[in-house]
């Protein structure tokens, strides 16, 4: 079983800073692509970043240059730093990961989300 559990979120001004971080752990044997995305209320769930194995990064366009994606694969580990963060950006931010279990099993695991708000 494999779970990705995130953290970091919270209430921040505009303009403000937030790191999320989210670790996968369990049955895994290797992790290709991380992401984060993100689902404002009424609205659809929407890429915010990814992140390959190798470190090829793509972004939203509205989040580019205010948000960079990185990842430690040492420790199975995805980060989103969101700088200059504007109310729009208010979401619950989820994790994303597209990897191989030890049972040779390619899955595609969510984390459980965590809120992002902030205020004008």
């Amino acid at each position: 079983q494999v779970q990705l559990v995130e953290s970091g979120g919270g209430l921040v001004q505009a303009g403000g800073s937030l790191r999320l971080s989210c670790v996968a752990s369990g049955s895994i044997s290797s992790i290709n692509a991380m992401g984060w995305y993100r689902q404002a209320p009424g609205k659809q769930h929407d890429l915010v970043a990814t992140i390959t194995s190798g470190g090829s990064t793509n972004y939203a366009d509205s989040v580019k240059g205010r948000f960079t994606i990185s990842r430690d694969n040492a420790k199975n580990t995805v980060y989103l730093q969101m700088n200059s963060l504007k109310p729009e950006d208010t979401a619950v931010y989820y994790c994303n990961a597209d990897l191989v279990s030890r049972g040779y099993r390619r899955l595609r695991p969510w984390g459980q989300g965590t809120q992002v708000t902030v205020s004008a």
